[in-house]
């Protein structure tokens, strides 16, 4: 999520992952709205508000994000580690990394998720518990909750770094290549933790990941360090056949990925030939996915939506510490809409939007108070030195 300037020389900055940073924030904003008024029954275990009026089709959207969202981000942050890894040096490097997504982490988890039970308890007419339950390590099911990707990606920027700091980072593999083994572990880590009867979510105090997924987006992001290192958004496509190609193909498997997971969340104990067949037509389809939507994503913004502009500046800017509070301003806006008469569409549509909306303005108002108390600062010190 860094804002370090990239590109195939240094100082040109690619404005389409700018652009695309944005969408995937707002599109994170989109699914977690979408938990509010899925029909799964999902979010009324977990989520801090679960509104009784629901949609299928809600549910659908969410599943069809989920695949690519949070790997599009990450292929993004990796991209962005090579430059400024090599600017800062490893150890200045991992201390910047830390401040920019540790500090916030922990501000975080004990401010805003004390206020994600109090929006959960209330929105359900539950009384108020003990203070001592409502943080991220004594709060059961809830934990850490959306803030699981800071401490995650953390870690993902710490291992680059070590990692490249002994020289066993590839410099010479061709992007291809990468493409074709990123696939090739992520479908194979994914199987195995399925035939073992390991996936899910592993919770501690100190970080939360889903057990299938974490290797496949430590590979995205490595692929996109890669990506860096190649010099792959150097020079534009000669043809758009392959982006054509991919648009024409890519919803197959996903249509077979939600499929499957839709008859596997009515049915667990249906059976695709047999375990092993069945996970790996699953992960199949759900590995070739990721890597077509997050390319489809990728190559859209590229030839469509790379250019600068001040709002999609305002937005970029804004958009890590839109992730970081979006979910509180959501469960506020979501406790308005709750006893409204409104289709469940129409409050998901407007949930998404204002909380967006709502979001940006908060960081953007935040962002103009800070800086300007700094200069003020500053010269109260001039004047008393």
């Amino acid at each position: 999520m860094s804002r370090e300037r990239q590109g195939s020389t240094e100082g040109n900055r690619l404005y389409f992952l700018d652009n695309l940073r944005t969408i995937m924030i707002f599109f994170v904003v989109l699914i977690h709205a979408g938990v509010v008024y899925e029909s799964s029954g999902i979010g009324a275990i977990f989520w801090l508000v679960d509104d009784p009026a629901t949609h299928d089709l809600i549910g659908i959207i969410n599943l069809v994000l989920d695949i690519f969202v949070m790997p599009t981000i990450f292929f993004i942050s990796g991209y962005l580690i090579p430059l400024s890894l090599q600017r800062r040096g490893t150890w200045d490097f991992i201390g910047a990394r830390f401040k920019r997504l540790m500090v916030p982490w922990a501000v975080a988890v004990f401010t805003l998720m004390p206020l994600y039970k109090v929006i959960f308890l209330y929105s359900r007419s539950l009384p108020q518990e003990h203070w001592s339950t409502y943080f991220h390590f004594s709060n059961g099911i809830l934990s850490q909750n959306w803030l699981w990707f800071l401490p995650v990606l953390f870690w993902f920027n710490l291992f680059y770094a070590l990692l490249s700091s002994r020289g066993w980072v590839p410099t010479r593999m061709s992007f291809k290549l990468g493409v074709l083994l990123t696939f090739v572990s992520s479908l194979a880590s994914s199987v195995a933790f399925d035939l073992l009867g390991a996936e899910g979510w592993t919770k501690t105090a100190l970080i939360d990941f889903q057990n299938e997924r974490l290797l496949v987006y430590f590979l995205i992001f490595l692929l996109g360090s890669l990506g860096y290192r190649r010099q792959i958004f150097a020079s534009q496509p000669e043809s758009k056949k392959l982006y054509i190609l991919v648009n024409a193909t890519a919803w197959i498997p996903v249509g077979i990925y939600v499929v499957l997971l839709i008859i596997w969340l009515l049915n667990p104990s249906f059976m695709l030939i047999s375990p092993i067949v069945g996970s790996l037509a699953f992960y199949f389809s759900f590995c070739v996915s990721v890597l077509s939507m997050v390319y489809l994503m990728i190559e859209t913004f590229r030839f469509y939506l790379n250019r600068p502009g001040k709002t999609w500046h305002e937005l970029s800017k804004n958009s890590y510490y839109v992730y970081i509070i979006h979910v509180i301003v959501l469960g506020g806006i979501a406790l308005l809409l709750l006893n409204t008469t409104l289709p469940s569409l129409s409050k998901y549509l407007i949930l998404a939007v204002s909380t967006f909306v709502v979001s940006n303005l908060i960081i953007s108002l935040s962002r103009r108070v800070f800086s300007a108390r700094i200069p003020a600062r500053r010269a109260s010190a001039a004047s008393r030195a």
